[in-house]
């Protein structure tokens, strides 16, 4: 095991996806993992992914966007796995539209879910950071916040979280917290399907365009992710801060 036995995470959204990839990868590093999502129920595979591996994990149901949810889910996770001091912000949602289609709920649900949640989420957290003189916190940003069409409200959301890592990272550093942001490009998750559904285009298909479009020719996998989250919320990462690490094949423009 490594030197972060003890640490206790949270990931948020990792009942699939990045997110249950991303708890799985920090459990198998030594650490405690807390599953959020929407459904306490949805967590079962990833907890029992970790537990059949030898590692410790809590499913926990939150809406991170809601105030009284995130306080109670962060103190049953202190109370139960102990003071959380790695926090991953990775929940998230699609509303996507054009402009002239997109409904004030569209923009609202998606601003609540990954901008609210994350300060929400982070508010909770830093107080026991703080106390331990250890945190990482790694927010989840996307090519995505470069611009994209027909996601004026996932990209502004996205593009939110870079500063708000900054700003995290300026105001927390002191205290032996770091805050870090990962921007995946094209990754193979069920919100990628739903945006090849939104085109019209079958999944395969989808992937196959999207991949000539990437240098290293092929599209991104969870895994993939979960490795440079992994490198942001090891305690050998206690100098980097502040940073956006794209990770979608090759240099965007």
């Amino acid at each position: 095991m490594s030197t972060t036995e003890q640490r206790v995470a949270i990931v948020t959204g990792a009942a699939r996806g990045i997110g249950a990839a991303t708890a799985v990868r920090l459990a198998a590093e030594g650490r405690a993992v807390a599953v959020l999502d929407l459904d306490e129920a949805a967590c079962a595979d990833t907890v029992e992914k970790i537990t059949a591996a030898g590692g410790k994990a809590l499913a926990v149901g939150c809406d991170v966007s809601d105030a009284a949810q995130v306080e109670a889910a962060v103190a049953r996770v202190a109370a139960e796995l102990g003071a959380p001091t790695v926090l991953v912000n990775n929940a998230g949602v699609l509303r996507d539209n054009l402009l002239f289609k997109m409904s004030d709920t569209d923009w609202d649900t998606v601003m609540n879910v990954h901008l609210r949640g994350a300060f929400l989420m982070s508010r909770a957290c830093q107080k026991h950071m703080v106390d331990a003189k250890f945190g990482r916190i790694v927010n989840l940003s996307s090519s995505s916040a470069l611009g994209n069409r027909g996601q004026a409200n996932y990209a502004a959301a996205k593009a939110g979280l870079q500063g708000f890592t900054k700003t995290l990272a300026i105001e927390l550093g002191k205290f032996g917290v770091t805050a870090n942001a990962v921007a995946p490009g094209f990754i193979v998750t069920d919100m990628t399907a739903a945006t090849a559904e939104r085109v019209g285009m079958g999944f395969e298909e989808f992937q196959a365009a999207a991949a000539t479009q990437i240098p290293v020719q092929r599209v991104g996998r969870p895994e993939d992710i979960a490795n440079a989250i992994a490198f942001f919320t090891g305690e050998a990462a206690g100098f980097v801060s502040g940073q956006v690490m794209y990770v979608a094949g090759g240099p965007l423009n």
